[in-house]
């Protein structure tokens, strides 16, 4: 089959490599029909995530056709069935997964002795995202072999395009989480940082939650036009200062719930001395990540307030200003995302029109065309925010 696979920093490659067949009686064969690029796969991409090696197939949002059913999926999954496949691999039998927390299933990381050295405690095993999650290969291929299949599938009805369901698989319900983390109530101001894929789910979702107003940050002018579409006030960061418009906005008080949509990679601003710093020190190795918005969502969010960090970080991150975080009395949520907690819920959400994922699509471009496309969304050309790749 044809699959993405990575060769190393910034190499990525359509391959042929051998075709995934069942492993264990809870495996299914899915034949991929849609696959996205995402955000995430970026940081992979400039291999700021370590444990990645030549070879891995890359690809966390994919759905498609079961082809093939392992002997203990017991007629949970059937034959010709259509599904999305979410990110996190799930047992749905372990302590964490009966609480719903299935980020960090206790059981699916097949690698668990070597990310419990580096977390403390392993998270779930991840399609596509290195061997501190598992190294299960993922899905920005032509078929995908899905452990724990029997728990780790969304069944879509056929009445919905992929388009419409293929970001249950991450981007929707990551968007949806960082929202609802945020305890948003009617009286609510909530500010996004970044009004990338991610960010326009969070968007809309924290409309849906009924906040008062919502706020975008970003500096790209395509992805602030699809945030006000979504019903965001916008402030380009290049153009005006965050602190000033959100004071002014919030009658000085700040918002009270704050979205960093942004992670590891912020953007790197001569005006903004702290993102030179960051980059400064990212190259000499001696930080991780970026995190001038976590520094800026520290600063203007109101006393009391919460931050919820849907943003992927790597590592170790520098000044991050602790003594205001504790005296303002700020609740910090962040995690990977509970994929299968809220699917149901969206799914819905979905056939009754509430939302409509697929507006986030700039891009549907065949897989072979991958490589290239990786390209194309990182250096945000001809208004790339997000790719779907048909295999």
């Amino acid at each position: 089959m044809r699959a993405l696979v990575w060769h190393g920093k910034e190499d990525i490659r359509c391959d042929t490599v051998t075709d995934p067949e069942i492993q264990d009686p809870r495996d299914a064969i899915i034949k991929v029909t849609s696959c996205a690029i995402c955000g995430s796969d970026l940081h992979l991409f400039h291999n700021f995530i370590p444990a990645m090696l030549p070879g891995d197939i890359m690809g966390h949002e994919t759905m498609g056709e079961v082809v093939e059913v392992g002997s203990g999926v017991n007629g949970r999954l059937r034959k010709g069935e259509r599904v999305v496949i979410p990110f996190t691999i799930i047992c749905g039998e372990c302590e964490q997964c009966r609480r719903g927390n299935f980020s960090v299933c206790e059981r699916t990381n097949r690698n668990k002795h070597i990310a419990d050295k580096v977390f403390g405690h392993a998270g779930a095993g991840l399609f596509g995202y290195t061997h501190l999650t598992g190294g299960y290969p993922g899905g920005q291929a032509e078929y995908l072999r899905v452990p724990f299949a029997d728990t780790t599938h969304i069944k879509v009805p056929d009445s919905l395009t992929d388009e419409q369901v293929l970001f249950l698989s991450d981007i929707l319900p990551t968007g949806w989480q960082a929202a609802v983390h945020c305890d948003i109530e009617p009286t609510d101001t909530v500010a996004i940082w970044g009004c990338g894929p991610v960010g326009q789910m969070a968007i809309r979702s924290a409309v849906l939650l009924g906040a008062r107003q919502v706020v975008a940050i970003d500096r790209l002018p395509e992805r602030l036009a699809m945030a006000e579409a979504g019903g965001a006030l916008t402030i380009n960061f290049e153009h005006e200062s965050v602190v000033e418009r959100l004071n002014e906005l919030t009658g000085g008080k700040g918002p009270q719930k704050c979205i960093d949509a942004i992670g590891m990679e912020s953007h790197v601003t001569p005006t903004i001395p702290d993102t030179i710093y960051d980059r400064a020190k990212q190259m000499m190795m001696l930080e991780n990540d970026r995190p001038h918005v976590l520094r800026e969502m520290i600063y203007v969010c109101r006393g009391g307030g919460i931050i919820s960090i849907p943003g992927v970080y790597s590592g170790f991150d520098d000044k991050i200003p602790m003594g205001m975080l504790m005296n303002k009395g700020i609740t910090v949520r962040t995690g990977q995302t509970h994929v299968n907690r809220w699917t149901d819920e969206l799914l819905r959400h979905i056939e009754d029109g509430r939302i409509d994922p697929s507006f986030v699509i700039t891009h549907t471009m065949p897989l072979e065309e991958g490589p290239e496309m990786y390209k194309v969304f990182r250096d945000k050309q001809d208004s790339c925010i997000k790719v779907v790749l048909k295999p």
